[in-house]
């Protein structure tokens, strides 16, 4: 049996241990030894991903706003489903390490291999509303995107959700992913002035019993002319 390999680890803002695992040529981010960002987490992020970017398909510089790097799953396969090179891929990682984990460990991240993707630290309020009108889409996981100032969900914040309505353009997608359902977020994305539809996606494609994954997808009006 192979074993699970320690790549690197750092202790994030709440005090917990974030841990970056090998196995079996697999990489894992972990909290508490839960699976937070990893072969649990990528069928859904690469579903998201394609649900955010399917209106977009045809713009000629569709911008899209990453809240936190992940394992660049996500990102991946944006820059999978929009090819446009005049595409911009902002990503908000407040966490200096997992970059860095990226460089070191992760030699096909696309931070590396893409040029569109632009790296900030900063995923709250203040970083999306200097997009103001711009973003064609934001997407979110609610296991492992970073936390808002009281350890919770950005999407706990209602500055949060302002913001990102404020940032998107008319017909702009707020992508959600998660590990489980939760009965209050469409109620709080609606009552912040968004459209919402509701998916599930199985958690492995190839499982003959696999879990069921929720998806948000919040649009902000009608889609500009």
């Amino acid at each position: 049996m192979k074993p699970r390999i320690t790549l690197a680890e750092t202790q994030l803002p709440d005090g917990n241990t974030l841990e970056l695992q090998e196995h079996d040529g697999r990489k894992f981010l972990l909290v508490h030894g839960q699976q937070i960002c990893g072969p649990a987490t990528k069928a859904a992020e690469e579903e998201l991903a394609r649900l955010a970017c399917a209106p977009f398909r045809p713009a000629r510089q569709p911008q899209i706003f990453f809240c936190g790097l992940g394992l660049g799953h996500a990102i991946a396969a944006v820059a999978k489903e929009l090819p446009q090179k005049r595409a911009t891929f902002y990503v908000g990682e407040p966490l200096t390490d997992i970059a860095d984990w990226h460089r070191a460990h992760l030699p096909e991240s696309p931070l590396l291999t893409d040029p569109r993707i632009s790296l900030g630290n900063d995923c709250g309020p203040q970083a999306l509303i200097r997009h103001a009108g711009l973003l064609h889409a934001i997407l979110v996981h609610l296991d492992a995107s970073p936390t808002g100032p009281r350890n919770r969900t950005w999407l706990d914040e209602r500055r949060w959700v302002s913001a990102a309505y404020e940032a998107l353009q008319q017909g702009g997608l707020l992508a959600i992913a998660g590990s489980r359902h939760v009965p209050t977020l469409t109620r709080r994305l609606q009552g912040s002035g968004f459209d919402v539809a509701e998916f599930t996606v199985p958690s492995s494609p190839n499982a003959k019993k696999p879990r069921f994954l929720p998806i948000w997808l919040a649009r902000k009006g009608k889609a500009a002319d």
